[in-house]
């Protein structure tokens, strides 16, 4: 691509370098906290120095937990990775909820090797079924002892696991179907029960130096009532059997293992603690219960990590398409030499597809993170708000019923101001922290699949465009930014804690929920109005798209098939999955369009105007993304809606609608332009013929006006959009990087 003239470099401001933190602190509204701050730079210094170094030397190819590996977790535990996890009480540094920190975390080992980063959350993970449903005193003993020792301190540092590997909620099956099993090993008068769990355990991470475990059970015993969780520790007695490693292709810096739990605990290691009803022992929570309160949180976490992979992607490629040429024809000055592979179109239009893709499914993912920040004390105070009314049950439902109404009726309140309402009850329910929580939590529960589903099953496509876009380079073990080892971990991460279907059924019943729908069409109306001051952000092709996404779901929701049979049933899910697809598209190019924006009316002023070459470079990418975006809601809406409809054969009836060319020709006299109107919208008959040489008659799409309409008007909404791309591309060429990237290849 040749160089650019003075005139074309002062025409629009220029992406100069690639996004750095003082950017992303914006984008991802973190530059007010300065212990986040300082927590991305100790883990980017664990990763990109021990954890790199491990990967060079290829520590990778091995499945066994070595002394090298196990040289993390001191790495880990000096760096305060370890701690962050856990509240101030406890030993933690981070004040208040701590998603947002765990998700930088993750992205910054990801950036550089996922297995790190599993290794090292999987310990949080272990300890979360404490953190979010144990009792107090199990909160106290546990997480006090998962802070490093300080110096001179002599005790032993636990080290947790998660035991699941069973069905969990919203999966579609039973989630009490479990085969571990606790049954009643002793229980004498006026003494607390003492419980027998076998459990055997598949793929569990941290089991080669977990020395405490978290594990499911079922069960086994008339004495106790339903599944729970329960706390195992390595000098319990019986067999705690680490089991034989997992033979991983991917995140080998974890250490994963089939352990063998066969231990008698006391029944205070019931994770939240019992009661006992008429000889009964009856969990406080079931393991559903608790599993749901952790997983909606660590699925975000995981996400995150495949969008990590994919911006971490951009350097190196950009690097190799450079250099492509160097070494062999072309001296330096030339654009052979100077632009290499980027003087072609296709590599940078698909390079970009593959930052586009980054950008949207981090921005999703730090927005999730966000949500449930501000979602996680209003959840506190609901559950004490409920356990001092005694609220359980059908009572608690009712409640959170009524709360969400008046959720809903706020929203329609603040949409419309001059809707007759009145002022006290609207503020009542505004100050109401039941409201608030049933709002956020509508968005929760919409916005955590949504994030693993798409980042991890997206992103592991993209991921594999951006190996490709090395050539032969990118499969090597020495690719720069191991890109190809990313590809095969992000492999393992479109599974964990649960793959693509489980997160498409859990969207397919929360996207229905009505609190959900209400803030969505306001997000689609607040899209169409950000397009009139900001056009070139692709806001109005995306509010497009997403009148269109619920324009269908309606018509799903209230349709039926050729035969008479409902579309959208939990059941049919090639109605509901693409549906949730769908969503995901749009949910992550609006969330890059106001992170952007974020930027924009931030960033500027605080860092400079040499920031707003780098604004109008994610500007241009939120236009290609939400292009994007646009085309695939309207490929899966069209199939949708017409793809359940039979298509009509040449029978009497449907032959009866076709016009004959005789006929139109004697019409044109008393109807001109008749034949030409006709030809153009229906069947034509030619002389001498039965028939148009086709499948049928054309569809005739009856009702469906309004959608033709939409979908008419999304096409023309792309109006832009490839010029956005050349822009974007154009962009790509000139931005400076650095000689070599800052960890080992």
């Amino acid at each position: 691509m040749p160089a650019a003239t003075a005139t074309e470099t002062t025409a629009l401001p220029n992406l100069q370098t690639l996004p750095g933190d003082d950017i992303r602190q914006i984008m991802w509204r973190f530059a007010d906290r300065y212990d986040l701050a300082m927590l991305v730079q100790s883990s980017r210094t664990v990763a990109r120095g021990p954890v790199a170094r491990l990967v060079a030397a290829g520590a990778r190819n091995s499945h066994e937990w070595t002394v090298e590996k196990a040289s993390l977790l001191p790495a880990f535990d000096e760096s305060g990775i370890t701690a962050a996890f856990l509240d101030a009480r406890h030993g933690g540094f981070v004040e208040g909820p701590k998603n947002l920190a765990l998700a930088l975390i993750a992205f910054e080992f990801a950036w550089v090797d996922a297995g790190a980063a599993t290794c090292s959350l999987a310990g949080n993970l272990g300890l979360a079924p404490i953190h979010e449903r144990g009792t107090p005193e199990q909160q106290e003993h546990y997480m006090q002892l998962a802070v490093p020792p300080k110096p001179g301190e002599d005790r032993e540092q636990i080290r947790a696991a998660f035991a699941l590997t069973e069905p969990i909620p919203f999966v579609g099956v039973e989630t009490g179907m479990l085969s571990g099993k606790v049954r009643v090993a002793e229980w004498k008068e006026g003494q607390e029960p003492m419980l027998y769990v076998d459990k055997r355990g598949r793929f569990i991470t941290n089991m080669g130096f977990a020395n405490v475990v978290t594990a499911a059970v079922d069960s086994g015993d008339k004495r106790i009532q339903g599944s729970c969780l329960v706390i195992l520790e390595e000098n319990d007695p019986g067999v705690f059997d680490r089991g034989v490693p997992t033979k991983k292709l991917v995140h080998q810096l974890s250490s994963t293992r089939d352990p063998v739990f066969q231990l008698t605990i006391p029944a205070s290691r019931i994770v939240g603690g019992y009661t006992i009803k008429h000889g009964i022992i009856v969990p406080r929570y079931s393991h559903g219960d608790v599993i749901e309160a952790v997983f909606r949180r660590t699925r975000v976490t995981v996400g995150l990590m495949t969008s990590a992979k994919l911006l971490s992607a951009v350097e190196p490629v950009i690097m190799y398409q450079r250099r492509r040429f160097r070494g062999g024809e072309g001296a330096p000055g030339t654009p052979r030499y100077e632009y290499g592979l980027q003087q072609k179109e296709d590599v940078l239009h698909r390079l970009l597809d593959v930052w586009a893709t980054g950008e949207a499914s981090a921005s999703l993912g730090f927005a999730a993170a966000r949500l449930f920040d501000t979602l996680d004390p209003l959840e506190k105070q609901k559950d004490e708000l409920f356990a001092a009314q005694n609220l359980t049950g059908r009572a608690a439902v009712k409640v959170l019923a009524k709360a969400q109404q008046d959720a809903l009726e706020l929203l329609k309140a603040e949409r419309a101001p001059g809707t007759k309402r009145d002022p006290q009850n609207a503020g009542e329910a505004k100050d109401n922290p039941l409201v608030e929580f049933a709002t956020l939590d509508s968005l929760a529960n919409v916005l955590c699949p949504a994030c693993k589903l798409w980042n991890t099953g997206y992103g592991a496509n993209m991921m594999r465009e951006a190996v490709s876009l090395m050539g032969g380079y990118g499969v090597t073990e020495d690719c720069p930014g191991f890109l190809g080892q990313k590809w095969m971990d992000a492999q393992l991460e479109a599974t964990y804690e649960g793959p693509e279907a489980v997160q498409r059924l859990q969207l397919s019943i929360t996207m229905t929920n009505e609190l959900f729908l209400a803030q969505f069409r306001q997000w689609a109306q607040e899209m169409r109005e950000l397009a009139s001051v900001r056009p070139g952000t692709g806001a109005c092709t995306l509010a497009t798209a997403m009148n269109l996404w619920l324009w269908t779901l309606n018509h799903a929701q209230t349709s039926t098939d050729a035969d008479g049979a409902k579309l959208y049933h939990k059941t049919r899910q090639g109605v509901t999955f693409p549906l949730t697809d769908a969503l995901c598209w749009l949910l992550a190019a609006r969330q890059f369009i106001l992170d952007v924006i974020e930027l924009e009316e931030k960033g500027i002023p605080a860092l400079g105007e040499g920031t707003r070459g780098t604004v109008a470079f994610l500007t241009d990418l939120c236009h290609v993304q939400s292009a994007r975006a646009a085309g695939e809601v309207g490929r899966t809406c069209a199939e949708i809606v017409y793809g359940y409809q039979r298509h009509p054969a040449w029978d009497q009836a449907s032959c009866g609608a076709c016009y004959c060319a005789e006929e139109l020709q004697s019409l044109e006299g008393i109807i001109p332009g008749i034949e030409g109107s006709a030809r153009a919208y229906a069947d034509v008959a030619e002389t001498g013929k039965e028939h148009p040489a086709k499948a049928g008659p054309c569809v005739k799409s009856l009702g469906l006006e309004p959608f033709i309409r939409l979908r008419s008007k999304l096409d023309s909404c792309l109006t832009g959009s490839r010029l956005a791309k050349e822009r974007a591309a154009e962009a790509l060429t000139r931005v400076m990087i650095s000689e070599a990237l800052d960890y080992p290849v």
